[in-house]
């Protein structure tokens, strides 16, 4: 049975035993599947354990074997560009839904009031967290590590994404007889590092079913009730964005069949849905991008770290959604001014947010800050509104920006290979 298969059957039954247990209030099975969540974060850890070598080899090892410098920087460019038109289309879809079903419009005033004071607190500490965050001239500055060993302990990735291609850079310019022993050694770590993701992903069954059980039975469906037609219409955007944006960019850009190509890479999109994290996933989406899509490794080393850290296509659209439904809900009509804002604001924010469960929750503080600016709203207020679901709708969306980050490695490789005059080939099926 293949892994993706195990790892579907795992997710199906983890979800049947927590609605059991939630909504059949079994208050035993409840404690035991959230007393076993620690095994699925123990397999987050190793994961992740893992990210910072793979990404920092794979960097430099993809970047000192471009040959040409200037490659970097067209490649760069390039990836950039894609990312920024993608996650403001995100965002557009967004709004769009949003001014559509209107899903602040009919929210009772009993749930309103209940959901602000059971999730008042947190949003407050959300809050504080957010206003900590540094300013965009600042998060430019602190791509520049002073010290790059500290930045790879504290797993601060746009650092060491900066000092790893800087580093590669480095390297490509070097005599053969210099470069090549360096080359090889961090090739050498790389593959390193892809044998311990091997031995990690034959643990991915247990995992995923731990974590999408505790899920499940800790919250259950009460909160979505309340909210449900605020988390209908961030899955709709979602299923739009991947469905319409991402197909047409396939097709036409990238020269794949949409279905063929969301079916290759179902286990990075069902490790992202468990975990939440486009940081654990992205050994595995390296992984699938070069064996299963024929990426070039030079071309999935630079734009799939890239992606994981500024990437965030459905963190975008779920903030576009969230602060549309707290504005509707807490104000009542937003202007078309304000609407423009937050697609810039949603766009900026979305680069550099960590890809980590609930960093989208954080950037939204940011975004409300902006639109609710001059209303007299507090962003607490309206984070409490969201704060039940967010987990559930955090684990789609990071699926989502999987699949992005998948979908743009496949577009720049065309690009250049078909730059170069080579023909791109689509793998055959395994």
């Amino acid at each position: 049975m293949r892994l993706h298969t195990q790892i579907t059957i795992a997710l199906i039954l983890g979800l049947a035993a927590g609605l059991v247990a939630n909504l059949l209030g079994i208050d035993p099975l409840t404690d035991a599947l959230v007393a076993i969540e620690p095994i699925g974060t123990a397999w987050i850890r190793l994961i992740t354990m893992v990210v910072i070598p793979l990404v920092f080899a794979s960097l430099i090892v993809g970047t000192a074997s471009l040959g040409d410098i200037t490659k970097l920087g067209r490649i760069g460019g390039k990836t950039v560009a894609y990312y920024l038109a993608t996650t403001a289309i995100a965002v557009s879809i967004g709004l769009l839904l949003s001014n559509l079903i209107q899903p602040g419009s009919g929210m009772d005033e009993a749930a309103l009031t209940g959901l602000r004071s059971t999730y008042g607190a947190q949003s407050a500490d959300r809050v504080d967290l957010a206003q900590q965050a540094p300013s965009m001239v600042e998060v430019l500055l602190a791509m520049i590590p002073r010290n790059p060993v500290r930045a790879m302990a504290d797993g601060d990735m746009l650092p060491i994404i900066f000092f790893a291609i800087f580093f590669g850079a480095s390297v490509s310019v070097l005599p053969t007889e210099k470069r090549e022993p360096l080359v090889t050694f961090f090739d050498g770590v790389n593959e390193a590092a892809m044998v311990m993701i091997h031995w990690i992903m034959k643990l991915a069954p247990i995992a995923v079913f731990v974590l999408i059980a505790a899920v499940i039975a800790r919250f259950g469906l009460d909160v979505i009730g309340s909210l449900g037609v605020y988390a209908i219409t961030v899955v709709i955007g979602l299923l739009l964005h991947v469905a319409l944006t991402y197909a047409l960019i396939l097709k036409y850009l990238a020269g794949w069949r949409p279905l063929d190509f969301l079916r290759r890479i179902r286990e990075p999109q069902l490790i992202a849905f468990s975990t939440s994290s486009s940081n654990a996933t992205l050994p595995l989406t390296m992984e699938t991008a070069e064996e299963e899509l024929g990426v070039s490794k030079e071309v999935s080393s630079f734009v799939l770290p890239l992606g994981a850290t500024i990437n965030m296509d459905g963190t975008a659209l779920y903030q576009a959604v969230a602060t549309m439904f707290i504005f509707q809900v807490l104000v009542g009509d937003i202007s078309i001014a304000t609407q423009l804002m937050i697609v810039l604001t949603a766009t900026l924010a979305s680069i550099g947010a960590a890809g980590v469960p609930s960093a989208g929750i954080i950037i939204l503080v940011l975004v409300l800050e902006q639109a609710l600016a001059g209303t007299g709203v507090e962003p607490a207020a309206g984070i409490a509104l969201v704060l039940g679901v967010d987990r559930i709708l955090d684990m789609c969306r990071t699926a989502v920006n999987v699949t992005g980050d998948l979908t743009a490695s496949a577009v720049i490789d065309r690009s250049e290979k078909l730059r170069e005059g080579r023909i791109p080939v689509v793998p055959a099926a395994t």
